[in-house]
């Protein structure tokens, strides 16, 4: 079978290797080698380019599947803390003092959405979703959202006295931010 009838293979594949030719007649060996030398360090060159950019392709690769694990539900997450939200204003609608004149039933039935409400936290921070901790913290722009000020002396200003809905975070990522009420009129801090 010819090489021109074998499509599969590549010309230069089949190719037997050779030595160099002989240089020709009165050609200069030292002129010759120097070109060789400066092929090699080309040819040298260029693999070292190829293998870096292929180490950094790889490195590269394996940060965005990271990334994929660890925010690929992010989306998701951001709808589902609504539910959290939820189940947080459903318990809270109940006051304090109706809790203890509460009939049997009623109690059981508050006490199963504290205990959705455990479980489902508890099931999101095993995808890394955590709620952020706002209440009597310095303001951060990255993780709070200032809704309003509220005047008190006693505190440093900026000091986030109030959380109205409380923020999650992804990782290292905000979710969403806690929205707050930041204190103004104290010291500074």
């Amino acid at each position: 079978m010819s090489d021109e009838t074998n499509n599969d293979t590549p010309r230069e594949a089949t190719a037997p290797t050779e030595a160099p030719a002989a240089p020709p007649e009165g050609s200069d060996p030292a002129a010759e080698l120097e070109a060789l030398r400066a092929e090699h360090a080309g040819v040298k060159d260029r693999l070292l380019r190829a293998l870096a950019e292929m180490e950094n392709l790889r490195r590269r690769t394996e940060r965005e599947v990271a990334d994929a694990k660890t925010y690929g539900i992010a989306s998701f997450a951001r709808e589902a803390v609504a539910l959290a939200d939820n189940l947080r204003r459903a318990l809270d609608s109940f006051p304090a003092e109706a809790r203890a004149a509460m009939e049997p039933h009623v109690a059981a039935l508050v006490e199963g959405v504290e205990l959705t409400e455990r479980d489902f936290l508890s099931r999101l921070a095993r995808f890394g979703v955590k709620k952020i901790d706002a209440q009597g913290a310095r303001f951060d722009p990255n993780q709070h959202e200032a809704l309003y000020e509220i005047p008190d002396e006693s505190q440093p200003a900026g000091t986030v006295a109030q959380v109205i809905e409380p923020g999650y975070s992804i990782g290292e990522r905000v979710l969403r931010p806690a929205k707050v009420g930041v204190t103004r009129g104290g010291p500074k801090a």
